[in-house]
């Protein structure tokens, strides 16, 4: 995995690498890795893995053709913002 350094931008550069790590799945594979997983267990996990990632293709699939409702969206800072803002304090 490469990542180029523009303008000794370090930081620019390690969020760009961490953020390719991410999309890899090699933090996911390093924490897997930090212990030994009996065969039993893997295929039990890889299995529950499998469905839930069904569900959720079938979830998607179904809220595109508007047999279930979307998640309402949550525009951040608006949050409790239920009564109109009040005036200066003195």
């Amino acid at each position: 995995m490469q990542v180029l350094v523009r303008d000794n931008n370090v930081d620019q550069a390690l969020k760009v690498l961490k953020k390719k790590m991410q999309r890899e799945g090699v933090f996911r594979e390093m924490k897997l890795r930090s212990h030994y997983e009996k065969p039993s267990e893997r295929r039990v996990r890889e299995r529950a893995e499998a469905i839930r990632r069904a569900r959720k293709l079938a979830r998607k699939k179904l809220q595109r053709e508007g047999l279930l409702p979307m998640k309402p969206r949550v525009i951040p800072g608006a949050a409790g913002r239920v009564s109109p803002p009040r005036g200066p304090r003195f």
